[in-house]
């Protein structure tokens, strides 16, 4: 799916600003609120989560469906052409109506959708409404539980206090933050269009070839350019399949991108995209980039700002990028879902890599408390009674890869975080989705799914399945933690040396960290303080740096952020480099130092 850009044949219009909006009462669809005016609303910006931007709980952990809506017209000049209504992420269904007509509907947040409206249209004002609903279960990714009312013990403890209201039991150490989290368009294309493009880079010394591939909808005369930076035609191509060749090409690499527009005119329609070329192999125990070995340095990251929660901030992007490089860090993980189309032409702008991940995370009955609180005691993948997920699982990584194929930044697929990994079922689960990826990404790249820590490395399917092993792991916190952190390293040592030798493919470690409270400090140092989340990453780092076999190291997490409340979270997640306001602890000053020593090419070649 291509992102909605403006050309001399494209016209785009931006939804973003202030909507109305109500918290559903139960009778909304009943009552057809989409069909007319909203009756005693209250303001909402979008892009948003909506969670925060109001006071009180009912807003914050509001259970079910909200309502969104506006007026839209259409230009006269602009009804000539197709019309399309495109929504970049609603979060986690959507049910879309336009003069009271529903006109599409979207199962899974973090992805865009778009639907023709032409036919829908009237002269003058039109009203949009969207619905939008947070529920979470065993068929959505990411997963929820079963259980949302109090009940057992503690039901018990309490004597009959009324009924229960339902709420959300997420299998995820995030806040279940919802809404139009990210831009909805409206734009334009001729009614012969271009529908989508796929380019393929490969690099034999300084000549780069691209293999195109144009899809359209009627007949026309396709013609494909490509510029270099300063306006410059490097290559030129007809028909709607061939390959570009570029001359002393510029390379795209990790803090230096080049970018090159790529032109496609196809009768009248024209759609301009910016492109990096750029190689990505997996070679023993080596990832190449541009075919030199690269070393993974970053973060586990969120899409976490107050208040707008996981509704798109770009000025906070564009700082969190600017953090990274000050660091010296090369990379970060899409944990656990995929970030804003916007963020990704960002990471194409600044060369900053990307391992981009799924919404699959909870894919695991075990993990946790979340969607196993009241001891059902059910395997993940039991046909009857696990998760109820493939399906949709397949549809995501199809809308991933048709989003984000083209993009330099993106080096690996993540086909989910955390699941049951080694459970029984899991290779019967995870083995179509992995084909599937490879299937539909036309530039082939690595897959990996991300491990978590406590199933028995030897049963985990990541060593069949995965072209890098992924591992989320916290010895020294989870696992002895405390007073027994140094008996950290040797577990450590351990399981590596089982990637190393038995498996034989490159280990990122995709998350480890200690939570810390920015201004807790002790001349001992304890947990929570700065100094034993500093000790935490010196231990774990030590222990990287003996193994060839390791080549990134992604810190959990690279900023604090919003999760559900529970005895284990004050305020949040507290595992940061940064604090939620991106004010730096001891350990990010440490890893500034770190990271500026390992080069991003050649460590441990």
């Amino acid at each position: 799916m291509l992102y909605p850009a403006q050309t001399s044949s494209r016209f785009v219009e931006n939804l973003s600003g202030v909507w109305d909006f109500k918290l559903d009462d139960g009778t909304g669809l009943d009552q057809k609120w989409y069909a007319k005016p909203l009756e005693d609303v209250t303001t909402m910006a979008v892009p948003a989560a909506y969670n925060d931007l109001k006071e009180g709980v009912e807003y914050r952990d509001h259970y079910g469906w909200v309502f969104y809506q506006r007026k839209i017209a259409v230009p006269a000049f602009a009804m000539g052409q197709r019309v399309m209504l495109r929504f970049s992420s609603v979060t986690h269904h959507a049910r879309v109506y336009l003069n009271g007509e529903l006109i599409c509907t979207h199962e899974g947040g973090f992805l865009p959708f778009e639907v023709q409206i032409n036919d829908f249209l009237k002269p003058g004002d039109n009203l949009l409404t969207v619905a939008v609903s947070n529920i979470i279960d065993y068929t959505t990714l990411p997963v929820g539980g079963k259980s949302s009312m109090m009940g057992g013990l503690m039901g018990g403890m309490m004597g009959d206090t009324g009924e229960s209201k339902p709420r959300n039991n997420p299998n995820f150490d995030f806040f279940n933050y919802a809404g139009i989290l990210r831009p909805c368009y409206i734009y334009t294309t001729p009614e012969v269009h271009i529908e989508d493009i796929d380019l393929v880079p490969a690099v034999d010394g300084d000549v780069a070839t691209i293999s195109y591939k144009v899809s359209a909808v009627g007949e026309g005369a396709c013609t494909v350019e490509v510029f270099d930076r300063e306006g410059e035609k490097v290559a030129e191509a007809e028909g709607c399949e061939g390959a570009l060749t570029i001359e002393g090409v510029h390379l795209w690499n990790p803090g230096a991108a080049y970018l090159y527009n790529v032109k496609v005119t196809y009768g009248e329609d024209v759609y301009e995209l910016p492109y990096g070329v750029r190689t990505v192999e997996v070679r023993g125990k080596q990832f190449l980039i541009n075919g030199k070995p690269f070393y993974f340095k970053g973060y586990g990251k969120h899409e976490d700002t107050f208040p707008a929660g996981r509704g798109e901030n770009m000025p906070m992007n564009v700082k969190d990028l600017s953090l990274m490089k000050w660091q010296g860090a090369n990379s970060f993980r899409t944990s656990h879902y995929p970030y804003s189309e916007e963020m990704m032409r960002l990471c194409d702008a600044e060369g900053i890599v990307v391992i981009d991940e799924t919404t699959a995370v909870g894919v695991n009955l075990g993990f946790g408390g979340g969607a196993n609180a009241q001891g059902q005691g059910v395997r993940t993948f039991d046909p009857v009674n696990g998760v109820q997920t493939q399906e949709h699982h397949k549809d995501v990584i199809r809308d991933l890869i048709a989003r984000d194929k083209n993009h330099a930044c993106v080096v690996m697929w993540s086909i989910a975080n955390e699941p049951d990994s080694a459970g029984e079922g899991a290779y019967e689960y995870f083995k179509p989705l992995y084909d599937l990826a490879r299937e539909l990404d036309p530039q082939k790249r690595p897959c990996t799914l991300v491990s978590v820590m406590m199933p028995d490395p030897t049963k985990d399917v990541s060593a069949q399945l995965s072209d890098v092993i992924c591992l989320n792991r916290y010895a020294g916190w989870y696992v002895c933690g405390g007073e027994d952190f140094d008996k950290a390293p040797m577990i450590l040592e351990r399981e590596l040396e089982y990637w190393q030798n038995v498996v034989g493919k490159p280990v990122v470690f995709t998350e480890f960290g200690a939570d810390t409270v920015a201004g807790l400090h002790n001349t001992t140092p304890v947990m929570y303080t700065e100094e034993y989340q500093v000790d935490y990453y010196k231990m774990n780092c030590d222990v990287f740096d003996k193994f060839d076999c390791v080549v990134g190291e992604q810190v959990w997490n690279f900023a604090d952020f919003a999760t559900s409340q529970s005895l284990l979270r004050v305020e949040g997640n507290k595992k940061g480099l940064f604090t939620r306001d991106r004010k730096p602890k001891l350990a990010a000053h440490w890893f500034r130092q770190r990271w500026h020593e390992i080069p991003d090419f050649g460590y441990k070649a």
